[in-house]
């Protein structure tokens, strides 16, 4: 009901009346507005303020968007509308989250819930295989949704589009075909260029043609990402060829969840880090992150030979049926599987299998045993080859090295991602990644295993990859910075899920701030949708100097 100060007169008046009272009513003020400088206050936490400096007792007030005021002395809880209390708790920028696949879905998942539950504020929408918006600018100027989202030029969806799943090199007009399209996608807003090269058909490129699309980012100030070509036998040749396309396309080179798969590469990355550094001492500028699992996931396309999946499935059966290729595919996957993952059938654990969902979440080595058959790479193969038949299958593959995750984390140039996807809660057998990511960082690698100090670890987590993008104005607790933050508890913050039982949301996690609107206060839900989107290119364009004359 409003509050109508003539209706409240005329109440006191007949209540007076009704009393018999002789002494009439006085009229009464309805209550003035106070004017409060600030919208939020978060009162009583710990600033660990993203740029690696010790942490620090404040309070952080905040108008509209911004930080305005960072107050080691405190600041009075009258002077604002909404107090957050931080007390015995950790009040950090929000995280950012390198690569994320919701490039074409975060519009049906609008408050990204297994992102923001991490303290995620902002998803950098890298692509590696999938489609891209398009038009870009539409799709991302529609978008109602909690978290900052970025963009990102698609090589796999710009090459499929002009050549299909075909192998081999585009033709002078295709690859002008694919240059517009970057140059149009960056001008609609994207921070750069990403690939998939471990992915058909972006595999079936060759250096050159990433070359040729990356110059045209780079006009535009975008950067180069990438999920590389081969990340087992072939790592520090596609190392390599990263740093080639960064020298020679004048750009900044990024690889997404760098990793050394299967047993026989572990420890690699010792030598795939000091390619990183020597191309860094070159004058380049080359990143990297990864994600604090040991285990990737995929689809089952990686367990094949490229070549075998040129064209699309229908080629796949033809080639299938060929008694001669078939052989030379099943002799490929003898080398393959153990070399990416390892020869134990139980390290390739099923997610989602369309043609047997009964065997979500199990693994490879239960579906031969339950046909009779042994733990062997010999007879896995049959099976892989009938399950891509029927239409693959995405699965977790357990093959990475703790010590080499440890090795890259500690590296100066690294940051962190989850590599997750949109998930709907209780459905599926997702990686834990996509909803642990950050937390199991702060839990394991810094609290248990003290790998990084939680100043690092912030870092690592927010100005790092805010710089990489261009954000000045973000990843950091300061006075003018755009107010995306995340309070957490360093003592509890985890994860609860796991890749038998995923789906259990973390722990920690207090209150998450997305341009200075509360979207998680107390642990729960507001239902807001702050976020906005982070419109590329993540480089300044440098204008050319005008000439002498000109105005």
């Amino acid at each position: 009901m409003r509050f109508s100060l003539r209706r409240y007169s005329l109440l006191v008046a007949a209540l007076v009346a009704s009393t018999g009272c002789a002494e009439p009513a006085k009229q009464v003020e309805a209550p003035a507005k106070v004017a409060r400088p600030y919208d939020v206050l978060i009162r009583g936490g710990t600033v660990v303020d993203g740029t690696g400096a010790a942490r620090f007792r404040a309070d952080v007030a905040i108008a509209g968007r911004r930080i305005v005021k960072v107050a080691p002395e405190g600041i009075d809880t009258t002077q604002a509308h909404t107090i957050l209390d931080a007390t015995g708790l950790i009040v950090a920028p929000g995280f950012i989250d390198n690569h994320a696949h919701i490039a074409t879905t975060i519009d049906r998942f609008p408050l990204a819930e297994n992102f923001t539950r991490q303290g995620i504020t902002t998803i950098v929408a890298s692509l590696h295989s999938g489609a891209q918006p398009f038009p870009l600018d539409v799709y991302a100027n529609s978008l109602y949704v909690a978290p900052n989202v970025a963009f990102f030029a698609g090589h796999s969806w710009i090459r499929t589009r002009v050549m299909g799943m075909d192998n081999r090199e585009p033709t002078a007009a295709e690859l002008a075909h694919m240059q517009a399209l970057v140059d149009s996608t960056m001008k609609q807003g994207a921070m750069g260029l990403s690939t998939g090269l471990l992915y058909v058909p972006a595999f079936f490129a060759k250096t050159e043609e990433i070359i040729e699309l990356s110059k045209v980012a780079a006009r535009h100030g975008g950067i180069y990402v990438t999920h590389m070509r081969n990340e087992n036998s072939g790592l520090l040749e596609s190392v390599r060829e990263t740093i080639r396309i960064a020298r020679e396309a004048g750009i900044p080179a990024q690889i997404n969840h760098h990793k050394a798969t299967g047993k026989k590469q572990w420890g690699m990355v010792t030598q795939s880090l000091a390619l990183i550094d020597s191309a860094n001492a070159e004058g380049l500028d080359v990143t990297h992150d990864a994600y604090p699992y040991l285990a990737t996931s995929t689809g089952s396309g990686i367990l094949f030979p490229q070549e075998a999946l040129a064209g699309g499935p229908a080629e796949f059966a033809k080639r299938i049926a060929d008694p001669a290729q078939r052989r030379a595919i099943e002799a490929a996957m003898r080398t393959r599987i153990p070399e990416a993952v390892s020869d134990n059938l139980r390290d390739i654990q099923f997610r989602i299998v369309a043609s047997a969902p009964q065997y979500n979440g199990k693994t490879l080595a239960d579906y031969a045993r339950d046909r009779g058959l042994p733990n062997t790479v010999a007879a896995g193969i049959p099976l892989l080859i009938d399950l891509q038949l029927k239409g693959g299958f995405s699965a977790i593959y357990h093959s990475i090295s703790e010590d080499d995750y440890v090795r890259i984390l500690r590296h100066p140039r690294s940051m962190i991602e989850t590599d997750g996807d949109n998930i709907a809660y209780g459905v599926g057998f997702p990686h834990p990644r996509s909803l642990g990511s950050f937390p199991r960082l702060f839990e394991r690698y810094v609290r248990t295993m003290k790998v990084l100090t939680l100043e690092e670890a912030v870092k690592k987590s927010t100005s790092m990859p805010a710089a990489q993008l261009g954000q000045a104005e973000m990843g950091v607790i300061a006075d003018g910075k755009f107010a995306d933050i995340t309070v957490f508890d360093a003592e509890t913050i985890g994860e609860r899920g796991d890749y038998v039982n995923p789906h259990p949301y973390p722990v920690g996690i207090v209150h998450v701030l997305v341009n200075g609107v509360p979207i998680i206060r107390d642990a729960s839900f507001t239902g807001e949708r702050p976020g906005r989107w982070i419109r590329g290119p993540a480089r300044a364009v440098a204008k050319p100097e005008p000439k002498q004359g000109d105005e």
